[in-house]
């Protein structure tokens, strides 16, 4: 039963659909959860608004299903709720000696033959029909006529997907370039205070154009301009419709390009990425410097952990990137900052490599403190930030190792990263209130995540030792 949500968000024909089923995902819903994993096989019945429950089976080896629902999609959202369960809550299901008679009657339906029982003598089966050697081969060269015959239809319909998949985002990013257009029409000002309703009439457009990725990210602009004073909001409305356009263009010169296929519509997902070739593998030792937990405006809750490189010459990252439903509430996390661990992580396939995998994990590592990847030679703090928008303008959130410094607050409270080579000149905004015990310390090095407006803090290096600021 190993299922991952983002294998779940890549067979949802939409985001609607993921939406829907992370509703279902109560065990309230569901009276029977059972599993047969020799068969590798899950089934359920799941209670709807009718007197009889909808009975839903996955076949988790191929991800095969069938569900009594009446729905047009494939799958269903009560085929989705039951992966999405596999995948969270995978001791919810009991093992079943044997499989129901209606499972039965959709495998006899699925698989045409049946593998020969363990123990049976070669020859067997050809001996107790009465064909001869002959007629057998005769037989069994039809069934494979027949398998290529299918393996054709299905990559066939595979393809034709794929292009359906990109007329309808093709189309999509039209919309979103005439949306775009209206906003800075109507002012920045008024899209600022309206960005809530005008932001998810769009993502809903998107969504049923099959651009589920960007429709997610438009849908949490609003918090994002509603987290500045007001007088920031339209500058920063103009850094995120700019970075929305800028997608939107790239995707249009490479529709094929995994990174913007993962921005726009669908990511891969974890067997895909292990299995690329163009994936960044890197083994090394890894500290968890930090995490950030959002609940999402379309029900999912995001749990980002970012990793620190600490065999790199130069500050290098990765970040973990999780999703699971709201309604099944704070999970246990599998890291800790300030955890070490010897690893190996494969990188999505990215201009710049930041979202990982954990491929293997050796073991832990001893504390201590960071190495000093040359920061007193820094200049600008935010160097790192211009590369990166050079390379990948559309991203947002970028991880930084600051220099020497300190939190500082100004006389309006808000409080402010200052850098100590040049007290003067250099200093960052802050997001969010800090902790005031960190407050004018002497920080050797800071980790931090810059938006191109505020400082989302994570972690820092003291005389005092590490000290965890997310």
């Amino acid at each position: 039963m190993e299922f991952d949500l983002k294998t779940i968000e890549a067979l949802a024909p939409d985001q609607a659909s993921l939406s829907a089923a992370s509703k279902l995902t109560r065990r309230s819903n569901w009276p029977r959860l059972e599993k047969n994993e020799q068969q590798a096989l899950i089934w359920g019945e799941c209670q709807g608004s009718g007197s009889n429950p909808y009975r839903t089976v996955v076949d988790t080896g191929d991800h095969g299903y069938k569900c009594t629902c009446p729905s047009r999609k494939f799958p269903c959202k009560h085929t989705l709720a039951l992966m999405w369960i596999a995948a969270t809550a995978p001791a919810s299901f009991t093992s079943a000696e044997s499989t129901p008679e209606w499972v039965n009657d959709w495998l006899g339906r699925r698989r045409k033959t049946t593998p020969q029982p363990a123990g049976a003598k070669p020859g067997a089966a050809a001996s107790t029909s009465g064909k001869s050697i002959g007629e057998a081969s005769q037989a069994d060269e039809a069934i494979a006529v027949d398998d290529a015959a299918a393996t054709e239809r299905r990559e066939a319909a595979q393809r034709k997907r794929a292009e359906d998949t990109r007329s309808a985002v093709a189309g999509a990013l039209d919309e979103l370039d005439q949306w775009i257009a209206d906003q800075l029409r109507l002012g920045l000002s008024a899209f600022a205070d309206a960005s809530s309703e005008r932001c998810r009439r769009i993502a809903a457009r998107l969504v049923d154009m099959k651009a589920t990725a960007l429709a997610g990210r438009i849908d949490e602009i609003p918090a994002r301009l509603m987290a500045l004073r007001s007088e920031e909001r339209p500058d920063a409305a103009i850094r995120e419709l700019g970075k929305l356009v800028l997608l939107a263009k790239a995707w249009r010169s490479a529709p094929d390009d995994p990174e913007l296929i993962r921005l726009v519509s669908a990511s891969e997902t974890r067997d895909q990425v292990l299995a690329n070739p163009d994936s960044k593998h890197v083994d090394s030792h890894w500290e968890v410097i930090g995490e950030k937990i959002e609940t999402r405006r379309d029900g999912l809750v995001s749990h980002s952990t970012w990793l620190l490189d600490l065999k790199s010459p130069t500050p290098q990252f990765a970040l973990l990137l999780d999703f699971f439903p709201a309604s099944a509430g704070r999970r246990s996390a599998a890291f800790t900052p300030g955890d070490r661990f010897d690893a190996r992580l494969v990188f999505y396939p990215s201009r710049q490599p930041l979202r990982a995998l954990v491929a293997e994990r050796k073991g832990d590592v001893a504390s201590g403190a960071w190495p000093d990847f040359g920061l007193g030679t820094v200049k600008d703090p935010l160097a790192a930030h211009a590369a990166h928008q050079d390379t990948a303008p559309w991203s947002t959130d970028c991880p930084l190792m600051l220099p020497a410094g300190a939190i500082l607050l100004d006389e309006r409270g808000a409080a402010w990263w200052q850098a100590a080579q040049d007290p003067q000149g250099i200093a960052l905004p802050v997001a969010g209130t800090v902790d005031q015990t960190v407050l004018g310390l002497d920080l050797a090095a800071t980790a931090a995540l810059w938006n191109g407006a505020r400082l989302d803090l994570l972690a820092a290096q003291s005389g005092f030792g590490r000290l965890d600021l997310s």
